[in-house]
């Protein structure tokens, strides 16, 4: 009797064609190198689009120009026919070629156009839906950040996506919000602590098995007894606390500002620990990040002299449409954009004799520059403080292009408010900050932290909730 075969498992060679739209490139110019083994295509529309948008100085230029860069390195030489084929996407020279390039050249329709050429969203679902019909047995997903183009392109029969790549999160309320509050005394739950006293710093070291909850460094410790610790160290078999005193932290000053509350005490020591290189504070409106930023800034750098310089910068999306016409010089530009500095340095001097004469003297005296995004990309800040306001309009590519500006002894604060997204393209999930506070909350020297409540005044407070 002969020998019976082996049975092998079937290995399915299907693959998906997924068809970008010009945001998504935008949005992360990377991201043709994010869809492992499938094939890719851009159409033509959407280099048309990019070529426009390549010219200047604005971010968005900039990413056009690197996402065109990135196609090019990926074609090539590549003849006509190549392309067509698909060109193989090779994202390292060690690494093996995965998923193939091609792009979507204008398809000549065999009946009626499926909707009127009337702009650039048309062309493209159009230009898809006789792709689908000349290709019947391919998958084809479009995908796009612009909800009404997927709405439109489902209309006509197309499946569409948004780009979830650099999406941590599918559901922003498992952000971590910096803190963890056990309710009643903290040291009911612990059945083992060891502690002590390390230049005159108290210690708590607590088996980790302790916790069900996920931690992370500098992640602060509170309860209903005024207990407040922050992890000083995390290991699988251990977590050790560094204790912290309620009354000291509520008593911490900052160019003449106290903390209104406990979570203000605790962005503080954030903001004033020289450990700390990058401090990203969230919270809803008048909660109080700007003023605690700004606060700390200045008595770090005039006061305690840490920092040589203050840079000020914030997204908005008309930030990047209209600054050109604005008349002056970059700082100039920039000012009316960065009102809430300015707004939060008056408050700050509110109790002055001259409360304008205080703040043009600080002006004067603190190193205090605004800069635009649009001229930050390439710079290398050293001995800076870098505070950059709104930052739930900044994409995760963005962002990093922006953190990564700090050089040698420059820290970082990030200021936002993910209810406040003006940038079309950007929901909380898929925000900058939210993929910063993800990424980077395991950073030994970073920290965040989620304001509570609305301090600016009650009627803010009240629009906040009921608005």
């Amino acid at each position: 009797m002969g020998k019976a075969l082996e049975a092998k498992p079937i290995i399915s060679t299907q693959t998906t064609t997924y068809i970008l739209d010009s945001n998504v490139l935008i949005h992360d110019p990377n991201s043709i190198l994010n869809f492992e083994e499938h094939r890719v295509l851009i159409p033509m529309t959407v280099l048309e689009e990019l070529d426009k948008l390549k010219n200047g100085k604005q971010t968005i230029a900039a990413d056009c120009r690197q996402a065109i860069r990135i196609i090019d390195q990926i074609l090539g030489s590549a003849s006509p026919a190549e392309i067509e084929t698909g060109v193989a996407i090779t994202r390292g020279e060690k690494a093996e070629p995965q998923g193939t390039l091609s792009i979507l050249s204008h398809q000549e329709a065999d009946n009626v156009t499926t909707l009127p050429t009337s702009n650039n969203d048309n062309k493209i679902i159009n230009d898809i839906c006789q792709y689908q019909r000349n290709h019947p047995d391919t998958e084809v997903i479009l995908v796009t950040k612009d909800i009404n183009m997927r709405l439109k392109s489902r209309g006509c029969g197309i499946h569409s996506e948004d780009y979830h790549s650099d999406q941590l999160l599918s559901d922003i309320g498992m952000l971590t919000n910096g803190y963890l509050h056990f309710e009643g005394n903290f040291w009911d739950r612990v059945n083992e602590v060891n502690t002590q006293q390390v230049e005159g710093a108290t210690y708590h070291r607590i088996p980790r098995e302790t916790f069900s909850e996920d931690l992370y460094l500098n992640q602060f410790f509170l309860d209903d007894t005024g207990f407040v610790a922050r992890v000083h160290s995390l290991t699988d078999d251990e977590v050790q606390l560094l204790h912290m005193s309620h009354e000291t932290l509520m008593n911490q000053e900052a160019w003449g500002l106290q903390p209104l509350d406990i979570y203000q005490a605790m962005a503080l020591n954030l903001l004033l620990d020289p450990d700390i290189h990058l401090v990203n504070l969230t919270g809803a409106a008048g909660s109080g990040k700007t003023i605690l930023a700004l606060a700390a800034a200045i008595e770090m750098t005039v006061a305690t002299k840490q920092f040589r310089r203050i840079i000020a910068t914030r997204s908005t999306r008309g930030l990047d449409e209209d600054i050109g016409y604005l008349p002056g010089t970059e700082a100039e530009k920039m000012e009316p954009w960065l009102g809430a500095i300015t707004d939060n340095l008056e408050a700050l001097h509110y109790d002055d004799e001259s409360t304008n004469g205080s703040v043009d003297y600080i002006l004067k005296q603190v190193p205090l520059h605004f800069k635009s995004l649009n001229y930050i990309r390439g710079r290398s800040f050293q001995q800076s403080l870098i505070i950059i306001d709104e930052c739930q309009n900044l994409t995760p590519h963005q962002i990093k292009t922006i953190i990564t500006r700090a050089g040698a002894g420059s820290k970082v604060i990030c200021l936002g408010n993910l209810a406040q997204i003006d940038t079309p393209y950007l929901a909380p999930t898929s925000s900058g900050l939210t993929y910063m506070t993800e990424r980077l909350k395991n950073f030994p020297h970073g920290g965040a932290l989620q304001l509570k409540g609305v301090p600016r005044s009650p009627l803010a407070a009240y629009a906040e909730e009921y608005l």
